[in-house]
């Protein structure tokens, strides 16, 4: 199998790795193939498995069952400081007494690397996350993202293989992580080194990720692209975890004019899915709608799903306003309006209103 990444264009192979800690199954029997070059997410909530499963990736744990490719090589039993892996970690772990040029070569100067190559080395890095005229500062004289970059050139001055970044924008605020988001991005791209990143923040793996696996409970529920992920959820968790999602479930009852129609319990009646989802009369369906899918309108669309409802809370939020619509049988749903006229509301508490949406943007999820 050696040499396999190199002939498929797969860098990094997971086979059925499973770590138990106790009773709790932390990781369970997960396969993965990370594309050479790739950002690539572990998105899940906390205790989903996904700092564990890095931290086999990186040789700090070690499978109970399975295996670990780099490459084409099997990493399994190597130890982590002879795999070409890198890691930077959430909190930096900069050395406060050690200037930027010092921490940037801490690793160059345990790894042999004579005096001459570290000064250009650190100086090609400084210059990459742009902090060229920082070298002689100490940590606590830099911004939160300036630190962040700083740990960022240490964990590439080794020019490693793979990088792996556990939560790296969870200590920055708000303005400072979205920027940087594009910054990390655009880097990775620049440097074609493969990126696997843990976070449980949906909007970072979605903006940073080619790929993205969410996992719960040890293991991955789905792979896919972000838009593949958000767009086409697999399941329930999937559709909820990653963003906002309006979840219903019902029987297929019949079909019409290309749709399957699906009733819902006693309330909204029959709404539509498109045919080409395979569904047969009879059976158990769930399907989600975003809240941007939908349509808030005066009156009913005799070519989309049309549910009415009052509107019982807005939330202003700039770009956009949430609304949530009580329907007629107390069931609630969340729409985002996009807020297009300066001084404007998109909608207004009490009103009356009618909810639309296309049948082929309802999601059907599996079990």
């Amino acid at each position: 199998m050696a040499g396999e990444g190199a002939a498929t264009g797969t860098f990094l192979r997971i086979d059925g790795v499973a770590k138990r800690f106790g009773d709790t199954n932390a990781v369970d029997n997960v396969s993965l193939a990370v594309g050479r070059g790739t950002f690539f997410s572990l998105l899940g909530a906390s205790g989903s498995g996904k700092t564990t499963l890095l931290r086999m990736l990186a040789g700090f744990e070690t499978p109970d069952v399975g295996r670990v490719w780099i490459d084409g090589e099997d990493v399994t039993e190597v130890p982590a400081y002879r795999r070409p892996v890198n890691m930077m970690f959430q909190s930096y772990a900069l050395f406060p007494h050690m200037s930027v040029a010092e921490n940037v070569a801490f690793g160059l100067r345990q790894a042999g690397m004579p005096a001459h190559e570290r000064v250009a080395r650190v100086a090609e890095m400084l210059a990459l996350v742009r902090l060229d005229g920082h070298a002689r500062r100490k940590p606590h004289q830099l911004s939160g993202g300036e630190r962040q970059r700083v740990a960022l050139a240490r964990a590439l001055a080794l020019q490693p293989k793979l990088l792996l970044l556990d939560e790296p924008l969870g200590a920055l605020d708000r303005k400072l992580r979205e920027e940087t988001q594009l910054e990390l991005a655009s880097l990775q791209r620049r440097l074609g080194i493969t990126f696997v990143m843990v976070t449980h923040d949906q909007d970072e793996a979605m903006t940073m990720s080619d790929r993205i696996a969410v996992m719960e409970k040890g293991r991955v529920l789905q792979v896919g692209s972000p838009a593949e992920v958000y767009e086409s959820p697999n399941c329930r968790h999937v559709a909820e975890f990653l963003g906002a999602a309006n979840v219903f479930e019902g029987r297929v009852v019949g079909s019409r004019n290309g749709c399957a129609e699906v009733q819902c319990g006693e309330g909204p009646g029959l709404l539509r899915l498109p045919a080409a989802t395979g569904l047969d009369d009879g059976s158990a369906v769930a399907f989600a709608v975003r809240p941007e899918k939908i349509v808030i309108a005066s009156a009913p669309n005799a070519g989309a799903n049309s549910l009415a409802g009052t509107i019982e809370e807005v939330a202003y939020k700039g770009d956009v306003s949430i609304v949530r619509v009580r329907l007629g049988d107390g069931r609630r749903l969340r729409v985002q309006e996009t807020n297009t006229q300066r001084g404007v509301p998109a909608a207004s508490r009490g009103e009356e209103v009618w909810l639309c949406w296309r049948p082929e943007d309802g999601a059907v999820l599996g079990a």
